[in-house]
């Protein structure tokens, strides 16, 4: 899989920043985690990108790396990606703009994640084992669907703005705490997808050790037990900080790491480089028979919210 896409036309020179968001407890009500993902900082972000553009300044590149084994086609748009999926929330706030042209935000832009869930399981892929002792994914109680949970695109608003709502990622051997990324231009939202286009950019977001560790001694982290490979051991990132996909973390209350974090981040590609995927660095082997191509019917729309993709 190279994650290019049929059209591979580039209309205009673009890139990618991505900047904090909110984030909410994994056992909290469904109101309280509304109100926690919250669209409170648009404002903030408008007037951080105004403020780079003025000054015709621009981020360092990004080290592009590999996709890793567990990419699949078809994800869905919608900011909404944990379809029930147990964790602490996690908001990230992904700014795309055009690093050749002082920062200029990006309208249109469509950026995807995906990562595994608490217990180092990726959709699509249930029975490859994360490595150490974890329950097996079905185990976990909720109604995900196990070809979609925690994959998602959104598309960049006037402000190259998108958020994601999702969980704080777990681990698997050999790799340490990560979200894979990808942005993608040219292309179109059809039938719940985005399709078309060119894929400018491909790489991961890593988490501090420190931040990590805490989030994985609480449920349901805590029962997957195993080495948790750190930052410095970990295959693909490369010791860069920011500009190897370091994110910075504010816990949303610092005496309570269970009601989550903001993560930010600044973002820049070449926006005329189509990316393969290939990147440096491995990522492991997925399992034979793994599923590609469009998302399975049934699959939660982007409409769900999170209490209804908890329900369906």
């Amino acid at each position: 899989m190279t994650g290019n896409h049929r059209n591979s036309s580039i209309t205009r020179r673009r890139a990618l920043a991505v900047t904090g968001g909110t984030v909410a407890a994994g056992g909290l009500a469904v109101t309280g985690y509304q109100s926690a993902f919250a669209d409170t900082t648009d404002t903030a972000e408008a007037t951080a990108t105004a403020s780079a553009t003025s000054t015709g300044a621009c981020m360092t590149l990004m080290s592009s790396v590999t996709e890793g084994p567990y990419y699949l086609d078809g994800a869905l748009v919608r900011k909404d990606i944990t379809e029930g999926k147990s964790g602490v929330p996690l908001t990230l706030r992904l700014t795309v703009v055009d690093a050749t042209d002082g920062c200029t935000p990006v309208k249109g832009a469509a950026v995807e994640i995906w990562h595994c869930d608490a217990w180092g399981y990726y959709s699509g892929y249930t029975t490859a084992n994360p490595g150490g002792s974890a329950p097996a994914e079905s185990e976990d109680g909720s109604t995900a669907n196990d070809n979609t949970y925690l994959r998602g695109y959104q598309i960049a608003n006037a402000n190259g703005v998108v958020t994601f709502e999702t969980i704080f990622p777990g681990w698997y051997t050999p790799r340490t705490c990560h979200i894979h990324v990808k942005v993608h231009t040219g292309g179109e939202k059809e039938d719940g997808t985005y399709e078309g286009g060119t894929v400018n950019y491909t790489g991961q977001l890593f988490f501090d050790d420190t931040i990590a560790e805490e989030i994985f001694a609480l449920e349901p982290y805590s029962r997957h037990s195993g080495s948790y490979t750190a930052l410095d051991d970990d295959m693909v990132y490369d010791g860069g900080g920011a500009s190897s996909g370091l994110l910075t973390l504010k816990a949303v209350h610092k005496a309570d790491p269970s009601r989550g974090y903001k993560g930010s981040l600044s973002l820049a590609v070449d926006p005329d480089a189509e990316n393969t995927g290939a990147g440096s660095g491995g990522g492991g082997t997925p399992p034979s028979g793994a599923p590609s191509g469009e998302p399975p019917s049934g699959a939660p729309s982007e409409s769900a919210s999170p209490s209804a993709s908890a329900s369906s």
